[in-house]
């Protein structure tokens, strides 16, 4: 007898096996979710870095940096943004978080934390501050009380960007505007810099960073003076410098933008769809099985072929076997399986309801799963989750194949709904890991959620040595022949560090109207 069930060990995400990054899942978070009315998708995206990479942490930070912070405390910190934790998959280099408003991932010197609809993102960071100071260890200082913590982390970088909302009156706390944003970054830290790139009357994209070895705003009232100390660095320390230079230079962020998508194509981000393509692999599935044990053995014994719908069938009322695609997980034994002669074919409820199992059927059928496909990414993991009734995210884990290499991330979330439909990517897998231009992982993505129109932005640290070299704007030249899609704006920044190329797309066949700005002022 051929066993269809799933195993315990299996996690419905793929590389479930030992070696590879661990799935846990957080059950009471996950009911009730909701996502029935008009949701803001445009994300806002915090990226704190407390040194330049792993290897270059402060001498006296906990060994593993943020990652030895409990999940439980930034659970606390995530409810002061009003979202929750779905469910966590770890791996020895970075933790990344599913959450209920999108995601969070946590490396030795950085978190990076994206959510959306009306979360209040900012209000986190200085609780983010002070988890640096008192579980990671990181040098610190008194923070300002106003702000509701006691001590604060200097961290070495900090990014803030988002795209301009479409529900902005919704917004709570700093998010109300551009302009309370920027103030509240600007209480926390000194030097910051604040950008609006793209067209004021069209589409655009906000950026706030600041500079490397980013100073925290002294408190308003120090409770003491305090004496200027002057630090006279150590050659050592000026060399350690230098290669957390090095280190950043081999930052690079990809980000995609998506509106307006295509009503047919979005239906597969909705769960009724979603759990009928489950239940027609599902059926599938067992009819292969079966038919596979037919072959083997000559008779299954006792299970009437004549309960499987025809419609259910591989291929029809033919019964040809046409998908190979769904692993048979043992066919050893019929101690375990479900087909007796007194059962009939169930849909396992799992597949009928939001969750983890509804997603990877997504992240299969949409084609994000081959972005990064195992075949060249064997130990990579993907966390996807489909929500009620409609509207999808997913954590990619994505170790390096090459030995010694770095781990890296992806993140999707679709809110499909028509009258607010959105999507975005985003990902620091380097294009030269990838052996493709940046422009065909683009055309991939933008295949998989066909968009009316879209923005790219690409965000690439310089060459250390001769930053005049002009990476991002080598790649971003590239970007122009977007099969579909004609480019509307393009824009390059020479940043601190850094170079940003900024690009705005619109499908040829496209009838819509103007962009939905959203917000009036900044």
């Amino acid at each position: 007898m051929v066993n269809t069930e799933i195993p315990n060990n299996y996690t419905t995400s793929p590389s479930s096996f030992s070696g590879t990054p661990l799935l846990t899942i957080n059950r009471e978070a996950t009911i009730d979710l909701d996502s029935t009315n008009s949701f803001e998708g445009p994300e806002k995206l915090l990226e704190v870095w407390f040194s330049a990479s792993p290897q270059s942490l402060p001498e006296a930070s906990a060994p593993g940096g943020l990652k030895t912070v409990p999940s439980d405390v930034w659970k606390d910190m995530l409810d002061l943004v009003n979202c929750k934790v779905l469910s966590i998959v770890e791996s020895e280099e970075v933790d990344a978080y599913l959450l209920s408003e999108s995601s969070m991932f946590v490396f030795p010197h950085k978190l990076i934390l994206k959510t959306c609809g009306t979360t209040t993102l900012l209000s986190g960071l200085p609780k983010i501050l002070e988890i640096a100071a008192l579980e990671a260890k990181f040098p610190h200082s008194l923070a300002d009380a106003s702000q509701g913590q006691a001590t604060a982390a200097a961290p070495y970088r900090v990014f803030y960007s988002r795209k301009n909302f479409q529900f902005p009156d919704r917004q709570r706390g700093p998010h109300r505007s551009w302009r309370n944003e920027v103030n509240s970054l600007d209480r926390l830290f000194v030097g910051g810099s604040a950008y609006m790139i793209g067209k004021m009357n069209g589409e655009h994209w906000y950026l706030y960073l600041t500079e490397p070895n980013t100073m925290l705003t002294p408190p308003a009232t120090p409770d003491r003076e305090q004496p200027i100390k002057v630090l006279d660095l150590p050659e050592s320390k000026l060399t350690a410098e230098r290669c957390s230079m090095e280190d950043e230079g081999q930052d690079e962020t990809l980000e995609l933008l998506m509106t307006d998508l295509e009503p047919d194509n979005a239906k597969q981000f909705y769960l009724d769809h979603a759990s009928a393509v489950a239940e027609g692999k599902y059926f599938q599935q067992a009819h292969k099985a079966r038919v596979d044990a037919h072959q083997q053995l000559g008779s299954i014994g006792g299970v009437d072929e004549a309960r499987i719908p025809e419609h259910k069938k591989i291929g029809g009322q033919n019964g040809k076997l046409c998908d190979d695609s769904f692993d048979v997980f043992s066919n050893t034994s019929d101690e375990h399986s479900p087909f007796t002669s007194d059962d009939e074919l169930t849909f396992p409820q799992e597949l009928t309801t939001e969750g983890h199992a509804l997603g990877t059927v997504v992240s299969d059928s949409c084609g994000l799963s081959a972005v990064y496909p195992s075949a060249k990414y064997p130990d990579a993991r993907i966390d996807a989750y489909l929500f009620t009734p409609c509207g999808f995210s997913a954590n990619g884990v994505i170790p390096s194949p090459a030995t010694g290499g770095s781990t890296h991330y992806f993140t999707v979330h679709v809110t499909p709904e028509p009258h607010c439909s959105y999507a975005s990517f985003e990902t620091n897998v380097p294009a030269s890991q990838t052996g493709r231009e940046t422009a065909d992982v683009i055309q991939q993505v933008v295949g998989i959620f066909k968009p009316g129109r879209f923005s790219v932005t690409l965000f690439e640290a310089k060459d250390p040595v001769d930053d005049d070299v002009g990476l991002a704007k080598k790649k971003g030249s590239k970007l122009e022949a977007i099969k579909g899609y004609r480019r509307v704006d393009r824009i390059v920044h020479d940043l601190e560090g850094y170079e940003l190329v900024f690009k705005y797309y619109e499908r040829f066949d496209w009838e819509g109207g103007a962009p939905r700005l959203g917000e009036v002022g900044f």
